[in-house]
């Protein structure tokens, strides 16, 4: 079942281009179709959303029904014609609870691909509280304030604590409507005996959540998602009132618990008649209520502010309103912020990854007319040079790989995709020792494109950490010479130190050293000489 809203005859203007961005949900799909203005802002076309249920009929999600992908699939095919009717050139389809979480969930990417067209970031728990918090800040005047946001969605809630556009703390908890009515009302009867057993789960679930972000003393409740926006709605009607827009409603805590008192008091084949409820979430709208009912109880909180964005605007803007990509010299401030926090936590050395992190850089930057990479491939390999270091937090033995463990299972990488982050922690992982081999899982489960990419950014990396080598910082710049007139292009690498800098014996060695992934990786030979005007005899890779 689709719902198409604020719709608006597809533009032709081809002065601001047309973007949409879909959010794969365990309960509905998302469409939004915006046209960027100036400002870096959007102004929405067209809205979609469909009931596929993604999420059900499998105990704890652990896979993906059959059923459930071909729904998904055939979603995913309409709102992708639904984008292209308006002319969208660029559609980002983020997924979450459901995909990241089913082992075959590949599967279901793979088709959404090769059938309708798709790609599909699968992005963490963390990842989505920040997007969603996005959203929310396109919706509503709270920039300003200290806010408290939930999200519930079918497969987990996003509790989020910001302020002026900051993260403070966030989490990401598998709690959702359907994941809660498949455990306790999977027949869609309920009793006092169910309903409490549901409270107590929940309760003990949110205990260690509420301790770590109830601190920071909020000063409104913003919540967003299709099951608090249904509640909202329920809460007016029995005020008497009609919502005629989600956003901005309020309802309180003892409007709230009055809801739950009418659905359980009204028998299961009657409760579509309650008004204000979807009657397509007539099934899970009880998990759902629970869970927030005790998430007010756990936070204190006596009222609720809606928010009729969420995730899919939070990523039209990341994606799209200029603060992903802040040029090829740096990283966007976000994520090179909690770049830097990561590194500064982890590692011990932090000027001798700063200086790997500005000479891979120059490498990257003075080499690309072999490598053909972009700037969001930059933006990985600067990333990857800061924290390449950080598995020396477990142990110096097999630093690289402690690094790949730290880098993939962190919540600290908020802003990058997780495809992204497995990016970052391969090219972490292989910036020494043992190139990469296809026996290795990770690096296996890659497109044959970003193997070659992890093989490339890896052997900048290497050589950048070569020229080093002393932790010293004595190379300052590169000077890079391609010569293609040979049958094998030579690129000749000159390092440039300070004006009284030792000699770069060291460096040139431990450079070319560490040369040979990048030579074999581009095809070329590498040769690694002082600055043209000494002497100093060249080493060559071999």
């Amino acid at each position: 079942m689709s719902e198409q809203t604020e719709s608006t005859t597809p533009s032709s203007a081809e002065d601001t281009p047309m973007r949409a961005a879909i959010d794969i949900g365990t309960n509905s799909f998302h469409l939004v179709v915006a046209q960027a203005d100036a400002s870096g802002g959007f102004d929405v076309l067209t809205t979609e959303k469909e009931m596929v249920r993604l999420g059900s009929g499998a105990h704890e999600m652990k896979r993906l029904q059959p059923d459930a992908i071909d729904r998904g699939i055939a979603a995913l095919q309409r709102m992708a014609e639904v984008a292209k009717s308006f002319g969208a050139v660029d559609v980002v389809a983020v997924a979450t609870s459901a995909v990241r979480e089913a082992s075959n969930g590949n599967e279901f990417i793979e088709r959404a691909r090769v059938e309708a067209g798709v790609n599909i970031e699968v992005i963490a728990g963390i990842e989505e509280a920040r997007l969603i918090h996005l959203g929310v800040l396109q919706a509503l005047p709270v920039f300003d304030r200290r806010l408290i946001l939930a999200d519930i969605g079918g497969g987990s809630t996003e509790l989020l604590v910001g302020q002026a556009g900051e993260v403070i703390e966030a989490r990401s908890m598998k709690l959702g409507s359907i994941r809660l009515t498949q455990r306790f009302f999977p027949d869609g009867e309920m009793n006092k005996k169910s309903i409490a057993a549901c409270r107590q789960y929940v309760r003990a679930a949110l205990a260690p959540v509420s301790r770590e972000l109830g601190g920071h003393q909020p000063e409104i409740a913003v919540g967003s998602s299709g099951t608090i926006s249904t509640l909202a709605a329920m809460a007016a009607a029995a005020r008497g009132e009609v919502l005629r827009s989600v956003n901005g409603a309020v309802f309180s805590s003892d409007e709230l618990e009055a809801v739950i008192d009418s659905i359980a008091a009204t028998d299961r084949d009657k409760r579509k008649d309650i008004p204000g409820i979807d009657e397509r979430r007539v099934d899970i709208i009880t998990g759902g209520a629970v869970l927030l009912s005790e998430i007010f109880r756990a936070f204190d909180l006596t009222e609720m502010t809606v928010s009729g964005f969420a995730l899919r605007e939070g990523v039209l803007l990341d994606r799209f309103g200029g603060s992903r990509t802040a040029g090829l010299d740096r990283l966007s401030d976000l994520r090179r912020t909690n770049v830097e926090r990561m590194a500064a936590s982890l590692d011990p050395d932090l000027d001798h990854a700063a200086t790997c992190a500005h000479l891979a850089g120059q490498l990257f930057d003075r080499t690309q007319r072999l490598h053909h990479l972009d700037a969001a491939d930059r933006e990985l390999l600067v990333a990857g040079a800061l924290l390449h270091n950080v598995g020396l937090f477990i142990s110096h033995s097999s630093h690289h790989k402690h690094g790949y463990y730290v880098i993939r299972n962190t919540d600290r990488l908020t802003g990058f995709a997780q495809h992204e982050i497995e990016m970052i922690a391969l090219i972490a992982r292989y910036h020494r020792r043992g190139r990469p081999k296809e026996r290795h899982r990770e690096f296996a489960s890659l497109s044959p494109d970003d193997q070659q990419r992890v093989r490339i950014l890896a052997g900048l990396l290497r050589i950048a950490i070569g020229l080093d080598r002393s932790h010293a910082a004595r190379v300052q710049s590169l000077r890079v010479l391609v010569d293609t007139a040979a049958d094998r292009s030579v690129v000749t690498i000159e390092p440039l130190g300070h004006d009284d800098a030792e000699d770069l014996e060291l460096e040139l060695y431990a450079a070319t050293e560490r040369s040979k992934l990048l030579a074999d990786a581009l095809g070329v030979d590498i040769v690694l000489q002082r600055s043209s005007i000494s002497d100093t005899t060249p080493f060559q890779s071999g």
